[in-house]
């Protein structure tokens, strides 16, 4: 059985209006935000730890009330001053909060229950949420007898059933092994994308982020320092935060003239670039030659010396010396590549990949 969708014209528009937060003694751990998830749209709110995402996610959701002038809209009503059972939210939290003493189907149908829904729709819906997340033939198992995917599945499932204007998700798969994360953080972002359901999710997890979401608010040090595409951020970062963020990097050493010294030849930073006293390159963006030195027209390669070769199954990471650098750079390769530890390769960086690291000196 398929779920149906939620209807476009039910979807929620969730309006962040000037909300901080700060608790007794000052401690301010929300900056003032102010941010807007459209209606059916999975937004993921990431960032380091205590940078603020969980607060501003239990002020969405009502655990928290923002400071003063601070205020939460939901398809243009004011809810703010309402508590969390009145602002038909669904919540799944990283440790499950499960009833340990009842079974699946009673789990999953509780705030159904305590809505007041009757029995035979209860029973219909639930039976819906079990299909929808491939819970069949588990109803009558208690979560001690599930494994820790079938557990956040049942999390899922309960806070799915009720049907909640806004579904709100606190480091779901945090609790996961690793192998058994990536193929839940698959189904999580089918199943959303299935439901069409207005959703915000909080992780520290780059990759959950950019495999779940439509759209990332990157977070630091309790603001929003920039929101868009995961994959537009990842490219074109508009902050040197969110560039070493989301995604690994290295970091050059820029000359006084403002280029970039690389094994013997010199590489002129982009104009946007000036005034950076180091800029950043992603691996992936960083060319390796081994061999004679390429005979492309045009193209400048200089010369380094590998310190590391770590192989990784689909890919090797290569450890770089490269003269006029104090750092090693790592580049990603392919598998098949020969290169190994004392050889000398050719390495080459396409000025447009550099990205700035640190704001321009204002003295």
């Amino acid at each position: 059985m398929e779920h149906p969708p939620v209807p476009a014209a039910e979807r929620t528009r969730v309006e962040i209006i000037d909300c901080a937060k700060t608790y007794p003694g000052g401690a301010q751990v929300l900056r003032p935000t102010t941010l807007t998830v459209e209606p059916g749209e999975v937004l993921a709110l990431l960032g380091p730890s205590g940078c603020g995402k969980t607060t501003l996610l239990r002020v969405i959701a009502g655990l928290v009330d923002p400071d003063r002038g601070g205020r939460i809209v939901f398809n243009g009503e004011d809810v703010t001053a309402r508590p969390i059972e009145q602002r038909a939210v669904g919540m799944v939290f990283q440790h499950y909060a499960l009833f340990p003493q009842m079974t699946v189907e009673a789990n999953i149908g509780y705030g159904l229950r305590v809505r007041g829904i009757a029995p035979q729709k209860i029973r219909q819906r639930v039976g819906e949420v079990i299909e929808l997340v491939r819970l069949g033939g588990l109803e009558q198992r208690r979560p001690s007898q599930l494994s820790g995917g079938q557990r956040q599945r049942v999390a899922l499932a309960r806070a799915v059933a009720v049907q909640p204007r806004v579904l709100l998700l606190d480091e779901p798969l945090t609790a996961l092994d690793a192998k058994l994360k990536e193929a839940l953080r698959d189904e999580l972002a089918q199943l959303l994308r299935d439901l069409h359901i207005t959703a915000v999710h909080v992780t520290h997890d780059q990759n959950e982020a950019l495999a779940i979401a439509d759209r990332l608010a990157v977070m630091q040090a309790g603001r929003i320092v920039q929101v868009g595409r995961g994959e537009d951020l990842y490219r074109q970062p508009g902050h040197p935060f969110v560039a070493e963020f989301l995604g690994r990097v290295n970091r050059l050493h820029v000359d006084a003239g403002g280029s970039l010294p690389l094994g013997g030849i010199v590489l002129p930073c982009p104009a946007g670039l000036a005034g950076h006293h180091t800029v950043l390159v992603r691996p992936e963006d960083v060319q390796v030659r081994t061999g004679a030195a390429p005979a492309l027209p045009g193209a400048a390669w200089g010369q380094a010396r590998v310190l590391q070769r770590t192989f990784l199954g689909d890919r090797v990471h290569l450890r770089l010396q490269v003269d006029g650098q104090a750092e090693a750079i790592v580049s990603d390769q392919p598998r098949d590549c020969p290169a190994a530890a004392g050889d000398t390769v050719h390495i080459g960086i396409d000025p447009a990949r550099l990205m700035a690291a640190a704001l321009k000196d204002s003295a």
